[in-house]
């Protein structure tokens, strides 16, 4: 086994995976040390300006730091990270790389969205077939993120994939102004989610019957909500399946209530108050889109992708 780090950059959040991967094909599967996340908002106000703010460099710069020295104490071998969506815009993401070099000693890689989607589908389609009632092929994974999301369509590898402009911080700052926000900026968000699923299905085909896995923050929190869960429980969450019925439900609750109304449940990261209703509403015009009966919930994601990247002993 070999101790690896992996991070994720995006627009809302960074996130840490520290686990010992196998380097050998021996039927073993990585054991996780420490999963982390930060909500350090580095892609705000990016879709307006184009400009990663100074603050969020700084709050990024921040949770970084602690990323850092723990991955120093726990002896770690390899590190990687990437960055996405909110550096792939900035036109000065250089401040940011300068930065990450500073604190990490190595670049971040702000990777292209071929390669976030190719790296997510390995995170979240790694050990389906280990399930009791593993889920049939083909498997589309939707990753929605905080300034893009992520389709990628395949079998044992990626047969199709596409990033498109579309994420809950992005889709929140273009539409959702009002507390809650008002049916015209719903409708207009999700107008913007359509337009985008038209792009979508010009490169990635999308196959009936499809097993659909929904990955990242939005998505589990849906699914917590969904469940009605007194505590976010990662275990209950991961692989977890949630009609499409109770998606409807559980975003149409989310873009009704007030901020603290959602700030009040039990199952919301503080982080994420602000957009979920945003993220919930991208999940579920996929599914009404495609006519989608069920996602089948991960919380295995790009992270665990990164990972087996670097279990490769060379």
């Amino acid at each position: 086994m070999k101790r690896v780090a992996a991070i994720d950059c995006g627009t809302n959040s960074i996130r840490l995976l520290i686990t010992d991967v196998p380097t050998t094909v021996s039927g073993k599967s990585p054991s996780d040390v420490v999963r982390r996340m930060e909500i350090v908002r580095l892609g705000a106000g990016v879709d307006k300006t184009g400009e990663l703010a100074p603050e969020a460099i700084e709050r990024t710069r921040v949770a970084l730091t602690a990323y850092a020295a723990q991955i120093a104490d726990l002896r770690v071998e390899r590190v990687r990270m990437v960055a996405t969506s909110a550096t792939r815009d900035a036109r000065n993401r250089a401040d940011f790389e300068a930065m990450v070099t500073d604190v990490l000693g190595a670049p971040a890689e702000v990777i292209s969205g071929t390669e976030e989607a190719a790296l997510s589908f390995v995170g979240a389609t790694v050990g389906l077939s280990r399930l009791s009632d593993p889920p049939a092929a083909p498997y589309l994974v939707v990753d929605i993120g905080g300034g893009s999301t992520e389709f990628v369509l395949g079998t044992d590898t990626v047969t199709a994939s596409l990033s498109v402009d579309i994420g809950c911080v992005r889709l929140t700052e273009r539409h959702l102004a009002s507390d809650p926000p008002t049916p015209d900026q719903i409708g207009a968000a999700e107008s913007d989610i359509r337009v985008a699923l038209r792009s979508v299905a010009e490169s990635v085909p999308i196959q009936q019957p499809v097993t659909l896995i929904g990955l990242a923050g939005s998505v589990t929190t849906v699914a917590a909500v969904a469940l009605g869960l007194s505590a976010y429980d990662p275990v209950v969450i991961h692989h977890s399946r949630i009609p499409v019925g109770a998606v409807r439900s559980t975003t149409a609750g989310l873009l009704t209530m007030s901020r603290s109304q959602r700030a009040d449940l039990v199952v919301m990261h503080p982080g994420r108050v602000d957009v979920i209703g945003a993220g919930a509403l991208i999940l579920r015009v996929v599914m009404d889109a495609w006519e989608i009966d069920e996602v089948l919930v991960s919380e295995h994601d790009i992270l665990d992708g990164i990972a087996a990247s670097l279990a490769d002993p060379s």
